[in-house]
C-alpha cells in the first residue's frame, strides 16, 4: 500500500496519521465498510454507504457519504497504487475531542481509505471448499441495538487467535473460517463472515437478533434466493442443525460465498458437508452473484 486517502487526499502511507486525541483511537468510536472493485468499480458501493450512514447518525458522527466523490477518490487511489482492482477499506472515525465521554455529536470525522491488492484465492476455493471450526470463543452482544461494524473488533481478533491456536499442528485444507455461537448455543456467524445452510431445498442464516452484522453481501444473497424462488428462513439454529446440513456456504464482500465442505469442533470431530464439493443451491448463488456484478 503505498498511498491512503485522508480526508479526501491521496497520501503517502507513512504520512498519513490521526490525531492521538481521536476518539475513533480513544473509545472506538468509528464505522468502516470493506468491499472491493470490479473493473475498477465498487460494488454494491450504495447499500455499503447507506449502512454506513445509518451508523454514523446512531453513533452521532457527522457524516454523509457522497456517492460520486467516492467513487472519484477510490478510483484515484487505485491509479495511485498501480492498481486495477482492489479491497477497499472505508473508515469513518469520530475525530478529535477532549478526553471523557460527550454528550454530543461529532462534527469533525476523519475518512480515511485503505486500498490494497486483491487477495488471491485458490480457483479450488469455490468448488472444493473450505473448513469451518466452531470457536468456544462467544459472539459478544452489540453495544447498540443492533451490531455495527465498528471500530471495536476485539471480539473478532480473540477469535482469530483461538482459531490460529485451534489448527496449529491440525494441517487443515486451505485456510479455514472460525465460526462463533451466541452465549446462549445458537449459531452467530464466522469471524470475518456470514453463515448460510440448506436443508431440504430451504436456505437458513442465522437472524439478525443473534447478534450478529448485517451483512451486505448476506441481505443480497438473500434477495438472489427470492428472486431465484428459493424458500429461505431467519432463525436460530444450533451446531446439530448445521451438522445434518446438505450443504454450507459463507459470505463476504471480498470473498463472496464460499462453501463449506467440512466442520470441525474443538475437540477435533470432524464432518463431512455434502459429498466434500460445492453443492447445487450454493453453486447457483454463487453464479447469479457473480452475473450481478459484472464477472
Amino acid at each position: 500500500m503505498n498511498y491512503i486517502g485522508v480526508n479526501g487526499v491521496p497520501t503517502p502511507s507513512a504520512e498519513a496519521v490521526i490525531s492521538v486525541m481521536d476518539h475513533g483511537f480513544m473509545y472506538g468510536m468509528g464505522l468502516f465498510e470493506t468491499f472491493r472493485t470490479y473493473g475498477g468499480q465498487p460494488f454494491l458501493l450504495e447499500r455499503h454507504l447507506e449502512r454506513l450512514r445509518g451508523g454514523c447518525r446512531e453513533l452521532g458522527i457527522r457524516y454523509e457519504a457522497r456517492e460520486e466523490l467516492l467513487r472519484y477518490e477510490i478510483a484515484s487511489l487505485l491509479k495511485a497504487n498501480e492498481l486495477l482492482d482492489g479491497y477497499i477499506r472505508l473508515t469513518v472515525s469520530a475525530g478529535a475531542g477532549p478526553l471523557g465521554l460527550p454528550p454530543e455529536d461529532y462534527t469533525e470525522p476523519c475518512v480515511i481509505i485503505y486500498v490494497k491488492p486483491l487477495p488471491s484465492f485458490d480457483s479450488g476455493l469455490y468448488t472444493h471448499g473450505k473448513e469451518l471450526w466452531r470457536l468456544s470463543t462467544p459472539r459478544n452482544t452489540p453495544e447498540g441495538k443492533i451490531r455495527l461494524k465498528s471500530l471495536h473488533y476485539m471480539n473478532n481478533i480473540l477469535a482469530k487467535r483461538e482459531l490460529e491456536e485451534l489448527i496449529r499442528g491440525a494441517h487443515p485444507g486451505g485456510v479455514p473460517e472460525g465460526l462463533l455461537l451466541t452465549a446462549q448455543g445458537h449459531l452467530a456467524e464466522g469471524i470475518v463472515s456470514n453463515l448460510f445452510f440448506v436443508r431440504e431445498g430451504t436456505l437458513y442464516t442465522p437472524e439478525i437478533g443473534t447478534g450478529i452484522l448485517p451483512g451486505i453481501t448476506r441481505s443480497f444473497v438473500l434477495e438472489l434466493a427470492e428472486r431465484s424462488g428459493l424458500s429461505f428462513i431467519e432463525g436460530r439454529y444450533t451446531w446439530d442443525e448445521l451438522v445434518a446440513a446438505e450443504e454450507v456456504f459463507l459470505t463476504n464482500s471480498i470473498q463472496e460465498l464460499v462453501p463449506v465442505t467440512a466442520l470441525v469442533e474443538p475437540g477435533g470431530s470432524r464432518y463431512s458437508v455434502g459429498d466434500g464439493m460445492i453443492g447445487p443451491v450454493t453453486e447457483m448463488l454463487l453464479d447469479s452473484y457473480r452475473r450481478n456484478c459484472g464477472v
